[in-house]
């Protein structure tokens, strides 16, 4: 099978009709440094840049740096850069397929063994934005990290490195300062990445001026990435691949929605074009609203609905939307209880929410409920907690489902036996392992170990989660009537069973 490569695109090679391709762009320039050559990035940010080059309103490619010693960037030259990106999910509630070879990333560079190379794009008067997902830990203070290490060991190390380099190649020169977008998970990214580089700038004993030049003349944004990408599809690769009718190392899928929030100046929307060419890329003066969206109805619902649906023995989220119980308990939460919650624009809330729920339909992508459970008692304090604390002091009174949701993650636990720093627990359905910091689960097995089934012992464990303070930063037993609730829950859960509880939730 011939491979994909520049010149198969220059070769007359009868491509597939469903495939978009377009021609090798030979000539544009070098305009972005990515640290990261990962799918996600290839399947969002690149594309973005395909997508606007494809419409000449940017013009211009993209330099992929391998940020750890091992990664892609050998295949990546191997394909000029090349490769295919299949986007797939719902659109008015069909199906959709979208088939497109991506044509933005120029080359890679793998710092360790390519240290010069990499500093050199420093000195490319053409190169100024820098794009980054190294992973949420990515953006983190090492003090041991130093700039005579080729490379530093460090992602802000090495952007330190690189922008010294370019501040000292160009004599300090304002206009050849840097727009620096990270897409790492965390919250105000751009804020803690600026804050990171100042302080190994002090650490390394760099030059004041120099600092002065990170502080005025280069930009940080913070940003909000929101689409799923699944990655190398090995397990359908060959049926792929026969269709396509060449060989691709780096094929990369991912589901049709994508958003992009952008805190930064107005004035770089024109710089970077993303909305002219018809993505949906917010440029903002202030993300926070953005962020409680996103993390309040999107990961909201899937830390509150998927406990109990694994209890009741479903897998996936998909197979949870189809559901007749827990597909309507899932859209009863998100509809009737988080976005009532949330005190900002209803209509902005309802049609993010609208999108959720058919991108929790979106039959091509398989998301596991176990893989959603892991690390659950950290990401309910962040995405559900909220929603009910905000929904009682709105309306004077608790979310049911909620507080059912909260009920249900503890009894997630209550089987459970630690082993190896696993826990090993069990539900209707058999046996599983659950995965949360270690402190966590034996706190779950100790607190259930001399649990009756009686409504006195569903009172204990719910006072004694509720009073974990190390859990939720705070006692929740504060909180007017959500032990009594919460502990009843309890009792019907281990009486019961999950599916007559939340069955008889949902009727109600």
């Amino acid at each position: 099978m011939v491979k994909l490569n520049k010149e198969l695109l220059k070769s007359g090679f009868k491509f597939p009709e469903d495939l978009m391709v377009q021609p090798f762009p030979e000539n544009l320039p070098e305009k972005v440094i990515q640290f990261g050559e990962g799918n996600f990035l290839r399947a969002f940010v690149d594309w973005m840049f395909h997508q606007m080059n494809k419409q000449k309103i940017f013009n211009g490619r993209v330099v992929a740096v391998q940020p750890i010693a091992q990664g892609l960037v050998g295949k990546l030259n191997e394909q000029d850069g090349l490769y295919t990106l299949i986007l797939r999910g719902l659109q008015d509630g069909k199906p959709v397929e979208l088939k497109e070879i991506i044509s933005s990333i120029s080359r890679g560079i793998n710092p360790y063994t390519q240290w010069d190379e990499y500093l050199k794009c420093a000195e490319n008067p053409d190169i100024e934005f820098v794009v980054s997902n190294t992973t949420e830990a990515g953006i983190s203070y090492d003090k041991s990290d130093s700039i005579d290490k080729k490379p530093p060991l460090s992602y802000p190390g090495k952007l330190t490195a690189y922008l010294y380099h370019r501040f000292n190649h160009f004599n300090g020169d304002p206009s050849k300062g840097m727009v620096i977008i990270p897409c790492e998970l965390i919250d105000r990214n751009g804020d803690n990445l600026k804050r990171i580089i100042l302080q190994l700038s002090n650490d390394w004993n760099l030059p004041e001026v120099f600092k002065e030049w990170i502080e005025k003349d280069n930009i940080f944004v913070n940003t909000l990435v929101d689409r799923v990408v699944t990655g190398y599809p090995k397990d359908e690769i060959n049926e792929i691949l026969n269709h396509l009718g060449y060989e691709d190392n780096l094929v990369d899928t991912g589901e049709l929605f994508h958003l992009w929030v952008i805190e930064g100046p107005g004035e770089l929307s024109e710089r970077l074009p993303f909305t002219k060419a018809g993505l949906n890329v917010l440029w903002t003066d202030d993300m926070s609203p953005y962020r409680t969206r996103k993390v309040r109805i999107l990961n909201g619902a899937h830390t509150s609905s998927v406990p109990a649906a694994f209890l009741y023995g479903l897998e996936t989220i998909g197979e949870m939307m189809e559901h007749d119980v827990m597909g309507k308990f899932a859209r009863e939460v998100i509809y009737d209880e988080i976005v009532p919650s949330i005190n900002l624009d209803k209509k902005m809330l309802l049609e993010f929410a609208d999108s959720v729920v058919e991108r929790f339909q979106n039959p091509y992508i398989k998301h596991y409920l176990i893989s959603i459970l892991l690390n659950s008692s950290s990401k309910f304090k962040t995405r559900v907690l909220p929603s009910i604390i905000e929904y009682q002091q709105l309306y004077n009174k608790l979310p049911e489902k909620l507080t059912f949701s909260f009920a249900a993650l503890m009894a997630v636990y209550k089987d459970g036996k630690v082993e190896n720093g696993v826990m090993k627990a069990r539900r209707e359905k058999g046996e599983f392992v659950m995965q949360d910091d270690l402190w966590v689960l034996e706190f779950f097995e100790k607190t259930w170990n001399d649990f009756d089934k009686s409504k006195k012992a569903a009172k204990s464990v719910a006072k004694a989660v509720l009073a974990n303070s190390k859990m939720w930063d705070q006692d929740l037993n504060n909180i007017d009537g959500l032990t009594d609730k919460v502990a009843d829950y309890l009792y019907q859960i281990t009486n019961d069973g999950i599916k007559n509880t939340v069955e008889r939730l949902v009727k109600n």
